[in-house]
């Protein structure tokens, strides 16, 4: 039982509130949790995320661990200075400089790296084809599917290089939605020829990089699937996997109002592991991680989910993880380089462009 309860738990990503280890996830840590995703609630400042991250890591043991974020820049950023400060998508992509983006996502990496994250849930592969979009907005590369997905692609290839991995969202497109997610169920609109077309242009251009994951986000889709959401849906899933995509694939948070109020935040987790995803992340309440992680214990138990599809899933999440500890010195070479000084000199002159 202990063996599969820690494989359960390998499946989730917890959130928490408060800048120490609540006592429910320094249970889960030992107990085999996937990793851990933190907040501006989280990170007042850099100490205290190499203090949090740490005590994580030592919780955990010598096995990977998760650590992510929402560093996008713009209005989306858990961290603020000394960790490099980016403009939004928008802005950042307007430029249409490739080498800028990769630039920026590089020096980025190479920073949260140091301090101990493993995993930067960016960039946005959502094209800005709706103004009246309420979440998506400038957190977009570019109106144009084809550009939308050249400039995401080398900001997210530049995150790899930092030395951290990177993940696209939110698939199967969140662009041309009227409704925000975090509140209630966004409806897209789109045929499957309208689909190929746009929508799925940036994430069949970041399978072919080797994005290592791509996030599903809260949405109903009815050309893929009349009745779920793309992050329970089968169907979604599929649809990842068909397009060539080998990494990890991850849920949006099932605490998000499109999910929790139905079918509930455990309800969704299981029908999302079960439908495909090989992470559900639950980013505000360690004790409906632990009770999530019991129902799927008990599936694991009963037979009802294949064990060995769940290993596969799990070693595809572990393979965004680290054993990396914070490293301050380190981090505060990058941050005070040449390389990020000449950096900033290019940012600053953006502040305008729109």
């Amino acid at each position: 039982m202990r063996r599969l309860r820690a494989l359960a738990a390998s499946r989730f990503v917890c959130g928490f509130d408060g800048t120490v280890l609540p006592a429910e996830v320094a249970r889960l840590l030992p107990a085999g949790l996937g990793g851990i995703i933190l907040f501006a609630r989280n990170l007042p400042d850099i100490e205290s995320a190499a203090d949090l991250i740490r005590s994580a890591r030592a919780a955990a043991g010598r096995r990977p661990l998760v650590v992510c974020l929402d560093q996008e820049g713009g209005r989306v950023k858990r961290l603020g200075p000394p960790l490099l400060q980016l403009p939004s998508a928008r802005i950042l992509g307007a430029t249409g400089d490739r080498e800028l983006l990769r630039a920026a996502g590089r020096q980025l990496g190479r920073e949260l790296g140091a301090l101990g994250f493993s995993l930067n849930l960016a960039p946005v592969l959502d094209v800005d084809t709706n103004p009246q979009n309420p979440v998506i907005g400038d957190r977009s590369f570019a109106r144009d599917p084809r550009e939308a997905a050249r400039r995401a692609v080398a900001f997210g290839r530049g995150l790899l290089l930092g030395g951290v991995a990177c993940c696209g969202k939110h698939f199967p497109g969140h662009g041309d939605t009227r409704q925000d997610s975090h509140h209630e169920l966004p409806t897209l609109v789109a045929d499957h020829r309208r689909l190929e077309a746009v929508e799925l242009v940036p994430f069949a251009a970041a399978i072919r990089a080797r994005f290592p994951s791509l996030m599903l986000g809260h949405l109903l889709v009815p050309a893929l699937d009349p009745e779920r959401p793309t992050s329970l849906s089968p169907a979604a899933y599929r649809l990842a996997r068909r397009m060539g995509h080998l990494g990890a694939l991850l849920t949006d948070d099932l605490e998000m109002g499109a999910v929790a109020r139905s079918p509930g935040v455990v309800p969704a987790a299981l029908a999302a592991l079960r439908g495909g995803a090989d992470g559900a992340l639950i980013c505000h309440h360690p004790e409906l991680v632990e009770e999530a992680i019991e129902r799927a214990t008990r599936e694991l138990v009963e037979k009802t989910v294949s064990e060995r599809a769940f290993s596969a899933a799990a070693r595809r999440l572990a393979a965004l993880g680290s054993v990396a500890k914070p490293d301050k010195e380190r981090f505060l070479w990058f941050s005070r380089s040449h390389r990020r000084r000449d950096l900033e000199r290019a940012l600053a002159s953006l502040s305008e462009v729109e």
